[in-house]
């Protein structure tokens, strides 16, 4: 008889374990909704740019002359951007004075540089350059991006100094500031 009461016992209460597991859950516990306010609607992202692709941006004054690129983006606490770190001069990375610069020093640019051409430009959506030298002259041409090309980055930025005032600045080094 005690055998069995002990299966019955048992037996309830493997039968009943689904039954209690299936109990709703509290508000406070459960999933947040998937139709919260803000969660459908797409956000308006056109016309921004992606950090990733800013980098190794090619940095340019007004007279057109390649100061350096985009070595890094200094963000604060609250993604806003503090500083743009520029490489300036050095070959191939070697001998290159990092600074640092607000990024209010820095026009970015959706078109193409302007340079000497021998052939009309041509759209198209990505940045390309060529150098043929003949003799004692060199042409570059460079075609032109569309106005309407969302790749997510500009061209190139500009900013004001030559490549000697910028060498002047002081050197950027990330352990000055640890």
């Amino acid at each position: 008889m005690k055998k069995f009461l002990a299966a019955a016992l048992l037996s309830a209460a493997v039968f009943s374990a689904p039954a209690y597991a299936q109990t709703a859950q509290p508000t406070d516990r459960a999933a947040p909704a998937a139709t919260t306010a803000g969660s459908q609607e797409k956000m308006a992202l056109k016309g921004n740019w992606r950090a990733s692709k800013l980098m190794g941006l090619d940095v340019y004054n007004e007279a057109n002359e390649k100061l350096g690129d985009i070595n890094e983006l200094i963000l604060d606490k609250n993604g806003k951007v503090n500083a743009v770190v520029i490489g300036v001069g050095g070959f191939l990375g070697m001998g290159e004075h990092d600074i640092a610069v607000s990024m209010d020093k820095l026009k970015f640019m959706e078109e193409a540089v302007r340079t000497s051409s021998t052939a009309p430009a041509t759209a198209t959506r990505e940045r390309t350059t060529k150098e043929t030298t003949t003799g004692a002259a060199t042409t570059t041409t460079t075609t032109a991006r569309t106005a309407d090309a969302n790749d997510w980055t500009p061209d190139h930025a500009v900013m004001s100094g030559t490549k000697e005032q910028l060498k002047a600045m002081p050197q950027f080094k990330y352990s000055d500031y640890n």
